[in-house]
């Protein structure tokens, strides 16, 4: 039987040149072994065979709000919303919670920072781009504090607490980002909202740009700042404000989800002002399809997204979960490097 075909992981330079658009020599992967809820369970040691396929960023992470820091004088209640312990029963609350949020601020984590400083060295060592972020930002972590159904609620008759705690919220976050590029400057910033669902928005457009699009322009501003790219990772379908993300200076967006957003559409319009880190469907095409039909639609996000400047990086949607078949994960990082290796290629040929 023939050895398979180890892949080497893109130097640095060549994903800074995808990000910004100045020809790199392949599509850089990043997320794509994204291992999702079972799936070690249901492969184990056998995923150790994808150790030849490599992810060309690495992840630096911290938690920008350590609520155990904070000292509440409350109870902080749980359970009654998804991902959220109900921290802000009360907006009563919101001056003390400002008031200690220096708590669990960049400056109150030292022994973070040089954890990360030193992974950071070893991945620089190694010249790989590294991420540095969290996940949740203007409205994935205030539904955590509130809770989902009261977050709905607050937009509408709540809109200068919500502003007030998104203010200093961007504080916080700021004061990671500054300190983060201080110790070990990172290439790019990684974090999440899920600003959609399967056929809209979270929120009416207009809710957006009141209540969340000027914390977006700040924190945008401040990786400017510190040269950092800014890479986001919104499901559901986003296109109503594609437009003020890529004002807010999004530099790579996720995953443009298949069936909620057109990515044709999406291509044509924002290909010249972002860069995009397309995530592969692992809802129904990488369970479902056969591998070629999982290498077909490989084939067709290359051919969608990719420029003869660059302007792509492939991803796995989310997390690939349990129930999706070993070949077909295997079917779509190998075609992804193959392929996306040959189109670059034609460009450069070109």
């Amino acid at each position: 039987m023939a050895e398979k075909k180890i892949y080497q992981r893109l130097a640095r330079a060549e994903v800074i040149k995808a990000v910004e658009r100045k020809s790199p020599s392949r599509i850089p992967l990043s997320f794509a072994k994204w291992w999702g809820e079972g799936l070690h369970e249901q492969y184990g040691q056998r995923l150790s065979e994808f150790d030849r396929f490599p992810e060309d960023t690495a992840w630096v992470g911290v938690s920008p709000l350590d609520i155990g820091r904070m000292n509440l004088s409350w109870k902080v209640e749980g359970g009654k919303a998804y991902d959220s312990n109900l921290v802000i029963s009360d907006w009563s609350q919101l001056d003390e919670f400002i008031d200690k949020l220096p708590l669990t601020a960049a400056e109150a984590q030292n022994e973070a920072y040089e954890t990360m400083a030193v992974h950071a060295a070893n991945l620089r060592k190694q010249d790989v781009y590294i991420h540095f972020g969290w996940w949740n930002l203007f409205f994935e972590r205030p539904w955590g504090l509130r809770g989902m159904e009261n977050l709905m609620l607050d937009y509408h008759l709540y809109p200068e607490e919500i502003h007030r705690l998104h203010d200093a919220m961007a504080d916080v976050y700021i004061g990671h980002i500054r300190r983060a590029a201080k110790e070990f400057a990172p290439d790019g910033f990684w974090t999440s909202d899920d600003l959609g669902h399967q056929t809209g928005l979270m929120m009416g457009p207009e809710i957006f740009r009141d209540l969340i699009k000027p914390y977006y322009v700040k924190v945008g501003k401040a990786l400017r700042e510190c040269r950092m790219h800014w890479w986001l990772h919104s499901c559901g379908d986003n296109t109503e404000i594609m437009g003020d993300l890529a004002d807010a200076g999004v530099n790579v967006f996720h995953p443009v989800q298949k069936h909620t957003m057109d990515e044709l559409k999406m291509a044509r319009q924002y290909g010249d002002r972002m860069t995009f880190l397309a995530g592969f469907d692992v809802q129904h095409t990488l369970q479902e399809k056969t591998p070629e039909g999982v290498r077909e639609e490989v084939r067709f996000l290359i051919d969608t997204f990719d420029r003869p400047e660059g302007g792509l990086c492939i991803a796995a949607g989310n997390g690939i979960v349990r129930g999706t078949p070993f070949e077909n994960i295997e079917a779509f990082l190998e075609e992804a490097l193959e392929y996306g290796t040959a189109h670059r290629q034609g460009f450069r040929a070109g």
